[in-house]
């Protein structure tokens, strides 16, 4: 069975877009103060070194929504879908809060500028090649109708049912009024941590387009004529001369 049908699917009764309770009251970090940016990520962070019971890497199967549901407004679960990118399987209320539409099925891209998103793409990537955890820090600057706004991204990677690092639990928590939507970040900076402490961090860096081997540069020694085998007098005799005169098809030789 696909990891996508896991206890953090939408059909779970802990989860309805990631913020049903079983009970049928929705719960959200907002109705209980302001959201607090460090203590989110520090506690879906927790949550995901506790899963690894040694591991490097946790499954996706063993995200549980009830256990994380001081964050479950802003979590997320992404699944890479090409190298540098990656779409939203679930997402939590304050991601459709700030889209002002259900973000479900969209790519991550899809909350940053267009400047942002080439190094949005190479960040991505190393949470899934290396794999790390990934920290971005985000920043809206004002404009009519929206109010600036700051933010913090965090990144943790999972593994799927065959066991590959295609997934990954996220969170998001911006700060300051949405105003209209939809919201879009620009990415201000980030931070790479990796999974063993000590191990090797695997830095952001662009994609490789085309062939990945240069071509042989050309040398003058190698260009060498083909000869002709031809005279010179077979060579003059493949030209004719085209008369003008319309009454005559005749076509001389040049000699």
């Amino acid at each position: 069975m696909s990891d996508d049908h896991g206890p953090l699917d939408d059909r779970d009764d802990a989860v309805r877009g990631l913020d049903a309770p079983r009970e049928g009251k929705l719960l959200h970090l907002s109705d209980h103060g302001t959201a607090q940016p460090e203590h989110i990520l520090h506690e879906l962070r927790s949550y995901w070194d506790s899963l690894r019971n040694g591991r490097a890497i946790p499954a996706r199967a063993e995200v549980e929504p009830r256990a994380i549901r001081r964050t479950l407004d802003y979590a997320f679960i992404l699944e890479r879908i090409a190298p540098g990118a990656a779409r939203f399987r679930l997402a939590g209320r304050h991601l459709i809060d700030l889209m002002g539409m259900e973000v479900r099925g969209m790519p991550l891209c899809a909350l940053f500028d267009t400047g942002s998103r080439g190094r949005l793409s190479d960040v991505l990537e190393t949470v899934f090649r290396g794999p790390q955890i990934a920290r971005i820090r985000l920043e809206a600057p004002a404009s009519y109708g929206r109010p600036k706004l700051a933010g913090s991204l965090l990144l943790l990677p999972l593994r799927s049912d065959l066991g590959d690092v295609t997934r990954a639990l996220g969170c998001l928590v911006s700060e300051g009024e949405i105003g209209q939507t939809p919201r879009r970040f620009d990415l201000a900076g980030e931070a790479l941590f990796p999974v063993i402490p000590g191990a090797h961090i695997i830095e952001p860096s662009a994609s490789i387009t085309g062939f990945a081997e240069s071509p042989a540069s050309w040398r003058a020694d190698t260009a060498k004529p083909v000869p002709d085998p031809t005279t010179p007098e077979e060579r003059r005799a493949r030209f004719r001369l085209v008369t003008n005169d319309p009454g005559s098809a005749k076509t001389d030789k040049l000699m």
